[in-house]
């Protein structure tokens, strides 16, 4: 770990960490917002990453809807890397009280985090449209629950992936209970985001604690506000000695 954040770390008490897309690139999950994801998106299948990932595309035309959601946002193999590891090693030693992301991809809690608050939800969680009924990622993954393409539920509802699309509203309750763990961290560590994506990134002004560190391989419009300033890798930066 770099010594620098591992001395944030041992005189803080209250620490939150708040994560973005560059937290999954490193378990091998592409950041969909990047030059290369919007061209291949645009050159495969003539629509933006944005328009494909709207509420009003998955209701009318649901099947090319589920076909990118698939093959782009789905990584059962992927793995936790070190910032998650030791995110969770923190968390059961007392110091993190929370963790707050911008990502779908659940590998928070796959690396033992408890204490998570997805802010745009989760491919993990599905529900069926008719019914209600909760369905897993492989469930969405297996072609035996689709009908031309899109994944049904067992009494033949349309499933609806537990993500915030565009044009949706995040979750109340998810951002209240994300609010309330920064105003009372004493420590903020924000890694992984260039923290350009709103709502979510205007989390960090209710920060009111000693500490604000940013991990990120890039600048980002908050580093002079910083006490701690990283660019580098985030599972680098935070890998447990």
């Amino acid at each position: 770990m770099d010594q620098r954040l591992k001395q944030v770390i041992d005189a803080s008490e209250r620490i939150v960490f708040f994560g973005g897309a560059g937290v999954s690139t490193e378990s091998h999950i592409p950041d969909f917002r990047s030059e290369s994801g919007l061209y291949h998106a645009q050159q495969k299948y003539g629509y933006s990453p944005e328009t494909m990932l709207s509420h009003s595309f998955y209701k009318n035309h649901t099947k090319l809807f589920f076909q990118y959601y698939r093959e782009n946002l789905l990584y059962p193999d992927a793995m936790p890397n070190d910032a998650h590891l030791t995110l969770a090693k923190l968390e059961k030693a007392g110091k993190l009280k929370a963790v707050v992301t911008q990502n779908i991809d659940g590998l928070h809690q796959k690396a033992g985090s408890q204490t998570v608050y997805e802010l745009h939800g989760s491919v993990l969680r599905n529900y069926c449209q008719r019914c209600g009924a909760f369905h897993d990622m492989a469930y969405m993954l297996d072609e035996a629950n689709c009908e031309d393409g899109i994944p049904r539920c067992q009494c033949g509802g349309i499933m609806k992936p537990d993500v915030v699309l565009y044009e949706e509203m995040l979750d109340d309750d998810c951002i209240s209970g994300a609010v309330a763990a920064i105003s009372a961290a004493d420590t903020l560590i924000i890694g992984g985001t260039s923290l350009v994506v709103y709502p979510a990134a205007g989390l960090i002004n209710y920060f009111r604690g000693k500490n604000l560190v940013l991990i990120n391989k890039s600048q980002t419009p908050y580093d002079d506000r910083a006490n701690l300033v990283i660019y580098d890798a985030i599972g680098k930066v935070m890998a447990w000695e």
